[in-house]
């Protein structure tokens, strides 16, 4: 029987091999995959539904834990937007309208242009989902908006666009399922993709995804502060077993610079003459050696 140790190194390593840099994959394969492993998500975390009383007791839990942590009320940072309504909307449309569609134009943008990152980034998502499926069957917890100590609103509900109904046990929408906050984990991970496979320092800047999506999920009590932490936790320890690939392999870039790219002058060796004294090298030679100079 294999050790723990011996286990979790076999483990790490095939991971790290479905992290290898590879070529584009069949696109047909991609979508199938991908639309069968959401479907997985969306019914598994309907199966988790209706453990309300579960789920209120674990948000007591939460929220005494960030209280003696000293994590900054939530009710706060929903108070400060509420100064601003157009401010309010702007976040409520952000949470409703942002995550799904972005996650799909990054895996699109990956594909076509990164394919070499695609199959990394691809798998690091579905480990971070998968992990958070799991959170959400073992950890049910009601959000702040549903939870009374916050004395936090919903404020989709209230200022629109709404975006949940009364929660309800057969609901294909897991009202309950906050712990980890995918919001933020997605988010995270567009912001590594794009910064891993992009090149410049204006890469920088999709880490304000993320910032934002923190503000958002918080301020329209969708979210703890916790939720968000987890999923940046799960993501840090996946992370460590997938690597980003360490060489690309043959893409479009790759080919224009190997087209760009002139050969270096080769030194051509001059023969000595019958009278000991060098003969003229040809003019080519001549040419290399003076660009060398």
């Amino acid at each position: 029987m294999r050790s723990p140790g011996a286990l979790t190194r076999t483990v790490a390593a095939r991971i790290r091999e479905s992290a290898a840099p590879s070529r584009r994959p069949p696109l047909l394969r991609e979508l199938l995959l991908l639309t069968v492993l959401y479907l997985a998500y969306k019914f598994g975390r309907r199966a988790a539904n209706g453990q309300f009383a579960d789920a209120y007791a674990n948000a007591d839990r939460i929220w005494d834990l960030e209280r003696a942590m000293r994590l900054p009320n939530e009710a706060a940072v929903q108070d400060l937007l509420l100064h601003s309504e157009s401010l309010v909307r702007a976040i409520n449309i952000y949470y409703a309208t942002v995550h799904f569609p972005a996650i799909l134009l990054f895996l699109g943008w990956m594909f076509w242009r990164h394919p070499g990152h695609y199959t990394w980034i691809r798998w690091v998502l579905v480990w971070l989902t998968g992990a958070g499926l799991v959170l959400h069957l073992l950890f049910p917890l009601a959000p702040p908006r549903l939870f009374g100590r916050t004395e936090m609103m919903d404020t989709s509900a209230v200022f629109g666009p709404a975006v949940y109904g009364k929660p309800e046990a057969n609901s294909m929408a897991n009202q309950f399922a906050a712990m980890p906050s995918l919001h933020v984990g997605w988010a995270v991970v567009i912001a590594v993709g794009l910064i891993v496979a992009g090149r410049g320092r204006l890469r920088w800047l999709w880490v304000l995804h993320p910032l934002v999506t923190v503000v958002a999920v918080v301020a329209t009590g969708h979210h703890y502060w916790m939720d968000g932490l987890v999923a940046c936790a799960l993501l840090a320890v996946i992370l460590l077993l997938l690597r980003p690939p360490r060489a690309l392999p043959h893409t479009r870039e790759g080919t224009r610079r190997t087209a760009g790219a002139r050969p270096s002058a080769v030194p051509v060796p001059v023969p000595e003459g019958a009278g000991g004294e060098a003969d003229a090298p040809p003019a080519r030679a001549t040419a290399s050696r003076t660009t060398e100079r």
